[in-house]
């Protein structure tokens, strides 16, 4: 009997301790869908599921806005659901060492859980790895009325200001937080205030790259040669149209070389480093539009790069629901629905928002053989098998965390 009693005033403490951690900016600025609100293609739209730590907070996202988008002129993608669980660092570092470049895909994530992308195309001149397209220049006849769109994968993205996201017209009012990047900094709106105490009257922020003064592509913007040179200078390639045509001036302009500053903010009034969304005064977006080649703070790993966006989590968290208190998932249960059953080509898992973390789904079939299975689903996203390739009959779908296991049947049909 003491061995149960002092189980649960652990417990109650854990809760305790979880339920105590302040809920501070990177929590609450996220847009929750609470609605069921769908955007592009009925899908659902914004952030699913907030949950934090003492340490981190994980949002769950499909990366599709809740506004209207498209349509992508001579661009064939089309977004998709693309399941996303992010972890967003509660204490952002400085980095004093070798600063990390930021890559391809997404960098951050802007406040609706859709991805930031940084200022290049992914395309380089002549394929030779150099001279990096500018993304505004080759591929904005492609961005919606929002300025954004979909990439192969169907992830839809912005590289510059996301006008639908914010009144980005409003320039009497500090901006907003629109996001935060994979260093755990805030990403604002183009308006702060003038001083970086938060004095002074509101501006709008300014970067400070400026174009090179060059006729030839043979140098860097560091002054280094550059291994392959590119195109001249011309009405064909006019300066500007690729990232090395820009250069950095300390003190041209508001934002350092990162296109952020440390400053006083409504939602931080003791400071923090920020970045800000860059626009001039007509409204277009301005280089180097949200970040420049790398990171201010520390990225953690498995924030970036190929298959990062579907995370661990493994801690105890608790989910944010508005206000200060929220539902520890230390308690939570395997909830989930499955359609169709029967079924004949794709089986869909959705788990109920509620739901623990780090579900491991197997599928076996009537003589308890393993097909398939899947680690670490999560809460509030949506998983499909595909059956085609599955013989006719029953099959038993299982859930299972450490402690809880949930059998399912379903009938595979043609």
């Amino acid at each position: 009997m003491k061995k149960i009693f002092t189980s649960i005033a652990i417990l109650f403490y854990a809760l305790q301790i979880a339920s105590a951690q302040p809920v501070t900016p990177e929590i609450s600025s996220w847009i929750r869908n609470t609605t069921g609100l769908t955007g592009y293609n009925t899908i659902i739209a914004n952030v699913q599921k907030v949950q934090y730590s003492a340490d981190n907070v994980y949002v769950s996202c499909s990366c599709i806005p809740g506004y209207s988008i498209g349509p992508w002129l001579n661009n064939p993608n089309i977004p998709i659901n693309q399941n996303f669980v992010f972890k967003i660092t509660r204490k952002p570092t400085p980095n004093s060492g070798t600063l990390t470049n930021v890559g391809l895909g997404h960098i951050g994530i802007w406040s609706n859980g859709v991805s930031i992308d940084n200022a290049w195309d992914a395309m380089t001149y002549n394929n030779e790895g150099v001279w990096k397209r500018n993304a505004l220049v080759y591929e904005g006849i492609s961005f919606d009325n929002c300025l954004g769109h979909p990439q192969q994968g169907g992830e839809y993205h912005h590289h510059v200001n996301p006008t639908c996201l914010y009144n980005d017209k409003d320039s009497t009012n500090h901006s907003p937080i629109i996001g935060y990047m994979f260093d755990g900094y805030p990403v604002y709106g183009a308006y702060a205030y003038t001083n970086l105490d938060g004095t002074g009257s509101i501006k709008r922020m300014v970067s400070s790259f400026r174009k090179r003064n060059i006729t030839e592509r043979t140098t860097l913007p560091n002054g280094n040669a550059a291994s392959k040179a590119g195109p001249a200078v011309n009405a064909t390639y006019p300066i500007g149209n690729f990232l090395q045509d820009w250069e950095y001036v300390q003190g041209l302009g508001d934002l350092d070389e990162h296109n952020g500053r440390f400053c006083k903010t409504p939602e931080y009034p003791n400071g923090i480093y920020a970045y800000f969304v860059t626009i001039d005064a007509n409204l277009k977006p301005v280089f180097p539009f949200v970040i420049g080649d790398t990171y201010y703070g520390k990225v953690q790993i498995g924030s970036t790069g190929p298959g990062s966006g579907h995370v661990t989590i493994s801690e105890s968290t608790t989910v944010y629901n508005g206000t200060n208190t929220g539902l520890d998932n230390i308690l939570n249960k395997i909830q989930y629905r499955v359609l169709p059953n029967p079924s004949n080509d794709y089986l869909h898992i959705y788990m109920d928002e509620n739901s623990i973390n780090n579900v491991k789904a197997s599928i076996y079939d009537s003589k308890g053989s393993i097909i398939e299975k899947r680690d670490f689903v999560q809460p509030s996203i949506a998983y499909s098998f595909d059956l085609s390739n599955y013989q006719d009959g029953l099959y038993f779908l299982y859930l299972e965390t450490d402690n809880q296991k949930v059998v399912h049947k379903f009938l595979k049909t043609k």
